[in-house]
């Protein structure tokens, strides 16, 4: 099977990593993108700067290429926007690696050449089959290996209780936005004047409730309610301020706790959502309230969409729906960014030889995820789909200590910062070197999304 590409899904930071580093290794990647250029999901969030400096969010062997062509790395110190890091990363990476990539071509599910998951015999040998729907209709691809950088920006959690849809939700659509509408930009005139609500205790929900805290200062009757389930869920947002290894996002809580309580944001705490309704304004029902809104902005976070995989043999924690023996060493409720701790191909196995989540989709719902950390993933993984096993144990990860992290845009760490203007930079790094070792016992709580 050595002469079938290594089929990578997404063309992200993450996916274009792992091409740069199999095109590195002598491998031939074969990158599907369903959108029509690479960076796409950065892109709808791109009016947001990350939390994390140029040093973290650039992968070793895409800079490696990117520099036998001229280009310069941006100031490491400096804190992108999204835009920014498709627009001097992404897209220059994208255009060295073309050859690789397929856009507008949509993964909609990954088998094995002639037997679905129930066949034991010579499986490992059978190379993957890959479907793939693109502008002239549906192929089937063969490949060697497959990463699965896809993300999870499509798959946002529900908005109502118990993981699931809140009742009238399908007729409620038209009152609710994207996760992280451009409030101060492009889709200010659906905020101002406006009753609007925000729903989630994510990085996602502060960035979004500080942007209204502008539209309301230009606009006093813009009225703003941010509501939580969880009791505590405020308090871990407003986060450790000076104490957090990443400046911008400890700004980010305490800038959010004096709006509230300033009284220009109302906090609802213990909110959960049993129904919408709709008619002239949108109705958010709990167990024992109702609120009266003009916008609902949605901030629950997100979850991996597995369905493609359904022909897999998988193992994954059953918690938070990362591999198995990554989930304990994740698990949001006892792990920040900074303390996850460095892992590669051994942890992201599956009883299915050669196939890998990688990046955001690779966390499941916890929200712990950093770019280098899934740099880091995505060499090691290259490392043993190329078969050299030592590289791939021996794992290096420089990552800021931090004590806190709750975001929920698509499970990043790295996003999304206020549109602050000053380049605050990351405290010194740690840096880990360890060799492949599982977790233990673990737990998670209960109200993650919201």
């Amino acid at each position: 099977m050595s002469e079938l590409p290594v089929v990578v899904i997404g063309a992200g930071p993450v996916g274009l990593a792992a091409t740069a580093h199999l095109r590195e290794r002598g491998l031939t990647p074969l990158v599907f993108e369903r959108g029509t250029t690479a960076g796409a999901t950065v892109n709808a969030w791109g009016h947001i700067r990350l939390f994390s400096p140029w040093r973290f969010n650039i992968d070793a062997a895409s800079r490696r290429l990117l520099e036998t062509t001229g280009w310069e790395a941006p100031r490491e110190t400096a804190l992108p926007f999204g835009s920014e890091l498709v627009s001097e990363y992404v897209e220059p990476l994208a255009a060295v690696l073309s050859t690789h990539i397929r856009y507008d071509s949509r993964v909609t599910a990954v088998s094995r050449l002639g037997m679905d998951k129930t066949r034991t015999k010579d499986r490992d040998e059978r190379p993957f089959l890959v479907r793939v729907e693109g502008p002239d209709g549906d192929r089937d691809v063969i490949a060697r290996a497959v990463i699965d950088a896809s993300g999870t920006w499509h798959q946002p959690n529900p908005l109502g209780q118990a993981g699931l849809p809140a009742h009238g939700s399908t007729d409620a659509a038209r009152f609710i936005t994207a996760p992280l509408p451009d409030v101060t930009g492009a889709d200010r005139p659906r905020f101002e004047g406006k009753r609007v609500m925000v729903v989630g205790a994510g990085h996602s929900a502060a960035n979004t409730l500080l942007s209204l805290g502008q539209v309301a200062k230009a606009a006093p009757e813009t009225r703003i309610v941010w509501a939580v389930r969880g009791p505590g869920a405020a308090e871990r947002l407003y986060g450790g301020g000076d104490l957090d290894g990443l400046p911008a996002r400890g700004q980010l809580g305490s800038r959010l706790r004096q709006l509230v309580e300033d009284g220009i944001v109302e906090l609802r705490p213990t909110f959960t959502i049993t129904s919408l309704a709709a008619g002239e304004s949108l109705t958010v029902t709990t167990s024992s309230d109702s609120v009266e809104v003009d916008v609902l902005v949605p901030a629950t976070g997100f979850r991996p969409d597995l369905d493609i995989l359904r022909e897999l043999r998988l193992e994954l924690d059953p918690a938070v729906e990362a591999p198995r023996a990554l989930g304990p060493l994740i698990d949001p409720e006892f792990h920040s960014c900074g303390t996850v701790p460095a892992h590669g191909a051994d942890i992201l196995a599956h009883p299915e030889k050669d196939f890998y989540l990688v990046g955001m989709k690779s966390y499941g719902r916890a929200p712990t995820f950093l770019l280098a950390t899934g740099y880091e993933q995505v060499r090691s993984v290259v490392a043993a789909i190329a078969g050299d096993s030592k590289a791939a144990a021996e794992l290096q990860l420089s990552l800021p200590e931090t004590g806190v992290c709750s975001t929920d845009l698509g499970g990043s760490c790295d996003v999304p910062s206020d549109s602050q203007k000053d380049d605050s930079c990351c405290s010194e790094p740690r840096l880990v070197t360890i060799g492949i070792s599982t977790g233990t016992a673990h737990g998670r709580s209960a109200d993650s999304d919201y």
